[in-house]
């Protein structure tokens, strides 16, 4: 009776855990089906004619900035301080800027949400068939060779938690966690959208020289694609945990909602209002350079 009971609760223990491995891989699969519709959001006609507005709007900055870059090394040249190597560099720069910042962005998100949602099935099994989860029963139970094997072997880990008070406090921290990420998730298109609009302002200072405010773009679409890839994974392998060991897992999903104040840490911020202060100021540069210009040639 006892072999029995043992029995029982090995293919029971199997049978759960393969059945909230599915059900934590679909709520991973959905993250990344949520991703992929920030992806599908540039394939949209009225996406795709917003895009092209502000890629014209970068090629007519980046001529302007050409323009001003000749009268600028004209002016130093004549007083023996013109670096025509220098000038070329920073055109070829601005060249490649102006030609990619509508293109990398939406393929390395596109390359974010992929991995995702890889990792995602990876860490819990989503996919898997009834018959490979009883082939593995087989192979635990062929495993067993004396009583102190069958006495020491796990079971499903939420019994640890005793209090149902405290079991309800981390269902509702982990519907915290979910909800925060999911929010986090559903408006990511649309902040790529707004980052790309943005890129376009700094055409005008790139040729010039003047990088600091596009690498400090490029580190917030590279922050917003690693928070894409990482909250998203740490969420499906807190929730993995969870079973398991309670707390860690809860203490693993509360730790993804963080992932954009750290990145910010490190420069890689995911906000666009640091960013936008920074393009119309260059925005403002590049109306009052022009401006001079078509002064001085009248």
């Amino acid at each position: 009776m006892f072999i029995w009971d043992f029995v029982a609760a090995t293919v029971l223990d199997q049978l759960v855990d393969w059945f909230y491995g599915q059900i934590v891989g679909f709520l991973g699969n959905f993250f990344a089906l949520m991703g992929n519709m920030g992806v599908e959001l540039f394939e949209l006609e009225w996406v795709s004619a917003i895009v092209l507005f502000f890629s014209r709007l970068a090629w007519a900055l980046f001529t302007v900035s050409v323009v001003v870059c000749a009268f600028e090394c004209g002016i130093e040249y004549s007083t023996g301080r013109g670096n025509l190597q220098q000038t070329a560099l920073n055109i070829i720069k601005g060249f490649l800027a102006v030609s990619l910042f509508t293109v990398v962005p939406v393929r390395l998100y596109a390359l974010s949400v992929s991995l995702q949602g890889t990792f995602s099935a990876g860490l819990t099994g989503y996919g898997r068939s009834i018959g490979e989860v009883g082939q593995d029963i087989i192979t635990e139970l062929s495993e067993i060779q004396t009583l102190a094997d069958v006495v020491n072997s796990s079971h499903f880990g939420l019994g640890i938690i005793t209090s149902p008070i405290m079991l309800l406090f981390c269902v509702i921290l982990m519907g915290y966690a979910v909800l925060k990420v999911f929010f986090a998730n559903l408006k990511r298109g649309g902040i790529l959208l707004i980052q790309i609009a943005v890129g376009s302002l700094y055409m005008f200072s790139v040729p010039r020289g003047y990088l600091d405010g596009f690498m400090g773009w490029m580190r917030q679409v590279i922050g917003l694609c690693l928070t894409a890839f990482l909250q998203s994974t740490i969420l499906v392998a807190g929730l993995m945990v969870f079973k398991d060991h309670a707390l860690m897992g809860v203490g693993l999903m509360l730790s993804a909602g963080e992932v954009p104040r750290i990145a910010g840490s490190f420069g890689l911020d995911t906000t666009t209002k640091a960013n936008i202060t920074s393009a119309v100021y260059t925005a403002q540069s590049a109306v009052n350079v022009t401006r001079t210009i078509a002064a001085a040639i009248k």
